[in-house]
């Protein structure tokens, strides 16, 4: 089974990752991955801690001469900005620096920091949002990328784009390979495939930076070249939709994950919805006349592209800062504010990318198994061959 853990705090020292499952033999690119950490950083509307950091992956463990051996995968991704709290966050008592404390008494509406003290009984909310950051899913991009090496030796991709910003939506579905050209940029604005309505997003992050506001969006990852079968309906678990929405709304400040054309679909009826079913004879496979399911139906992979949107609200820290309490007091007060992005949309793209990656490798390796690439590969090929004799 694949695993995976992460570990560290927002202006800790580093964050960590641990990767358990995957075969040995997968060529390992430290600057593929580098580059995936790179894209999570990038977009319009960032805030200023992505001034500050340089995403490197460090590898520790699991990997030797560019391929994994089969054993757990460590990485390490240091926090540059660490060096200005080592005073402030010390693991012993006897290292903390006088003065340098920043406790966060005033919880923001939306974060993580408020449910945090009162579940963990703690005086600020300090440790609560070191660990609730998004900071955290550096190294689930990370990871994510191993997943992504992993597929990528079976035709497998995933990508994202961005659909939605505050009120503005791309109005028309985009190729693969206009998702695939966004990828190859080296400059990112809002990751989406049409310049006219990504100009228009931009006005509409510009307007919540003015407002001292901040603004949410929809992101949309593709999963192409997956082969029909993976997932199961078999169990409530193991049926891969749940399982990907899952994964989607477990990224910090989404709140809502859709299949395909699910918001689209629960309006229509069935005879508008349903993706039908023909045989290309010469060809001798199956095809669909439209992917309203995004590529999934009875939890299953059908073959065709996997379609998965995450619903991203706006974040909770405003420079202009909402109505809290002051928690030693008890009394009304302005939510705390710590440096901050205005949209990440994008970004949060890309951690989506991470996530159905690692969703997707687990359940590839569930059906095909193998404790090294050659023996997943053989399996995987076989499976094919059953397929087209269908």
């Amino acid at each position: 089974m694949l695993r995976f853990e992460t570990a560290g705090e927002s202006h800790g020292e580093c964050l960590i990752a641990t990767i358990t499952g995957l075969p040995a033999g997968i060529p390992v690119s430290i600057e593929f991955i580098d580059r995936e950490l790179w894209r999570r950083q990038q977009g319009y509307g960032r805030g200023g801690r992505m001034k500050i950091e340089s995403d490197h992956v460090h590898v520790v463990s699991g990997v030797r001469h560019s391929r994994t051996i089969g054993s757990p995968i460590a990485v390490v991704i240091e926090n540059r900005d660490w060096k200005n709290w080592t005073g402030t966050l010390p693991v012993e008592e006897k290292d903390a620096e006088a003065g340098k404390a920043k406790p966060v008494h005033r919880p923001r509406p939306g974060h993580a920091d408020l449910a945090g003290v009162i579940k963990y009984n703690f005086g600020d909310a300090r440790y609560v949002l070191e660990r609730a950051s998004a900071r955290e899913t550096t190294a689930r991009v990370a990871v994510g990328a191993l997943a992504k090496l992993l597929l990528r030796q079976f035709g497998i991709e995933v990508l994202s784009h961005v659909i939605g910003v505050g009120p503005v939506r791309l109005g028309r579905a985009a190729t693969w390979e206009e998702i695939a050209g966004l990828a190859a940029r080296d400059e990112v604005l809002l990751n989406c495939v049409d310049s006219d309505t990504e100009s228009r997003m931009k006005e509409a992050v510009d307007h919540a930076y003015r407002t001292g506001d901040t603004i949410g969006g929809i992101f949309e990852v593709v999963a192409h070249g997956l082969p029909p079968g993976l997932g199961s309906h078999i169990t409530w678990d193991t049926r891969l939709d749940g399982r990907l929405a899952q994964a989607i709304v477990s990224i910090q400040a989404v709140k809502g994950a859709e299949i395909g054309f699910a918001a689209e679909g629960a309006s229509a009826y069935g005879s508008a919805v349903q993706d039908t079913i023909h045989y290309d004879k010469p060809a001798r496979e199956f095809a669909r006349g439209s992917n309203r399911a995004g590529g999934l139906e009875g939890g299953i992979t059908n073959g065709q592209d996997v379609i998965v949107r995450g619903l991203l609200k706006p974040i909770s820290t405003l420079r202009r800062p909402l109505e809290s309490v002051d928690l030693p007091t008890r009394e009304p007060a302005l939510a705390a504010y710590e440096r901050s992005d205005v949209a990440v949309i994008p970004a949060a793209g890309v951690i989506g990318e991470a996530m159905v990656a690692i969703v997707l490798a687990q359940a590839f390796l569930e059906k095909f198994g193998g404790d090294s690439l050659g023996e997943t590969r053989r399996n995987f090929d076989g499976y094919l061959e059953q397929v087209r004799s269908f």
